[in-house]
């Protein structure tokens, strides 16, 4: 048993080159029946009709009723738009996570939401010796972070319930929310208010506060953050960080196309 997983190896790269052969030769041609297509990549119809069910299945591939003909559907469109809007909100924020940085000294981030937690995409460290350990990358649940509740606050209950159905809540420190029904009035606040705070609930010690960014839709994409320790916390400093994060998320959301910024 010890040799047969480098054996597998080369069947599973030829696969995905045959999948994306398949791609391709769809994309340089608007319509392809079943016999052009494996004229084209060189394969049998049979194992070419294997992987155009598979990917028909998946929504990649269309089929016409009438020809049998086969072609791309939008959903590698789709894929390509959120990785290049990614790009472009990173781009984007950037400017103004440094103009955060400046003015408050503290840990910047943007996070977006990735099947049932957030990842961060970008940061900007600290200028202080004390400050929040974080890398691009790094996931963290929803519900105990400021930018996950941002991120799920402007979404119905419905969605928000569904996105949290198989998370399992963990109390990180006394103050993280247990479950779904503590955390949606929570979220009702977060979108009457337009930020969001951790309160120590993902680390004892550790604040942040967050606003939303919005696509040219005015879907919530992302959540823009500063995080600090509690000994540098006090009310006035929590009012000039969300004033300057609500400025900063309001340009980042112009910039992407939407230009009604709710606070």
């Amino acid at each position: 048993m010890a040799n047969a997983q480098p054996d597998k190896q080369p069947d599973a790269v030829s696969s995905v080159l045959k999948v994306f052969g398949i791609l391709q030769a769809l994309g340089d041609a608007r319509e392809l029946g079943i016999t052009e297509l494996a004229q084209r990549v060189m394969m049998s119809k049979s194992t070419v009709y294997r992987f155009l069910q598979t990917m028909k299945g998946l929504g990649y591939v269309a089929q016409e009723e009438d020809t049998e003909k086969y072609s791309l559907t939008l959903k590698l469109f789709e894929l390509g738009a959120l990785s290049l809007q990614n790009v472009d909100l990173i781009r984007i924020a950037d400017v103004q996570m440094r103009d955060l940085s400046k003015h408050t000294r503290e840990t910047i981030h943007v996070g977006a939401l990735d099947d049932d937690s957030i990842v961060y995409i970008h940061k900007i460290d600290a200028l202080y010796n004390l400050q929040m350990y974080s890398r691009i990358g790094r996931r963290n649940p929803l519900y105990s972070t400021a930018i996950g509740k941002v991120l799920l606050a402007w979404r119905s209950r419905e969605e928000a319930s569904a996105i949290l159905a198989d998370v399992v809540f963990t109390r990180s420190t006394p103050n993280t929310l247990g479950s779904v029904a503590e955390l949606l009035p929570a979220l009702e606040q977060v979108r009457q208010q337009g930020f969001a705070e951790d309160n120590e609930e993902q680390e004892i010690g550790l604040r942040c506060i967050a606003v939303p960014i919005f696509d040219r839709f005015g879907v919530v994409i992302a959540g823009l953050s500063i995080s600090f320790p509690t000994i540098r916390f006090s009310e006035q400093v929590k009012a000039d960080y969300i004033a300057r994060l609500q400025a900063a998320g309001r340009k980042i959301s112009e910039q992407m196309g939407y230009g009604d910024y709710p606070f």
